[in-house]
């Protein structure tokens, strides 16, 4: 079919992504976010032995399954259609060759994103403290972004404004000011 053969635009597929809160919300009062699965694994896995994680996580068994949807829809993705090369903006590429990074025909540079980097200190840094802080964060803010700035936004939630502005700033100081210096190591 022509409509899966490429990536539909943005203003296509970002509608669609909004029109799940009202779905969900119309459907079950439930709210759209990712993180809180992870939650919900743990508790599955590890029944009474964790105060956190006792509760009735079977009530919440769609996110579970939403959450498999998206992982299947990836991997299906992958074994039907063929990738198209990733564009990189010129003036990023430079920027990147500067730092070594000149392989670009993944998602992500396989330069970073290995296992012989992992036990870098520049790989380490990216991927294992980078992990804890997206980690950390989400846990802290109640939420993740799709949580915050996809249902909390649409339901007016003054918190998850305050929580989407600050991922917002989170990531360009990230992207800006603390990426060039872990890549320069």
């Amino acid at each position: 079919m022509m409509i899966f053969s490429e990536p539909w635009p943005w203003y296509v597929a970002g509608p669609l992504i909004g029109l799940t809160v009202p779905v969900l919300l119309l459907i079950g009062n439930k709210t759209f976010g990712i993180s809180s699965s992870l939650r919900h694994i743990c508790a599955a896995c590890l029944p009474g032995n964790i105060p956190f994680f006792k509760y009735n996580w079977k009530k919440e068994i769609w996110n579970l399954v939403f959450v498999s949807g998206i992982f299947l829809g990836g991997v299906l993705s992958m074994a039907f259609f063929e990738p198209k090369p990733i564009q990189i903006n010129a003036n990023l590429l430079s920027e990147l060759h500067q730092y070594g990074v000149t392989q670009h025909d993944g998602l992500v540079p396989a330069q970073l994103f290995n296992w012989t980097e992992l036990f870098s200190l520049r790989g380490f840094i990216m991927m294992v403290v980078g992990g804890l802080f997206v980690g950390f964060g989400s846990r802290y803010a109640g939420g993740c972004t799709s949580g915050h700035a996809i249902s909390g936004l649409s339901n007016l939630q003054w918190p998850s404004l305050v929580a989407t502005i600050f991922f917002m700033v989170g990531g360009f100081i990230m992207a800006n000011l603390i990426l060039p210096l872990i890549l320069s190591l």
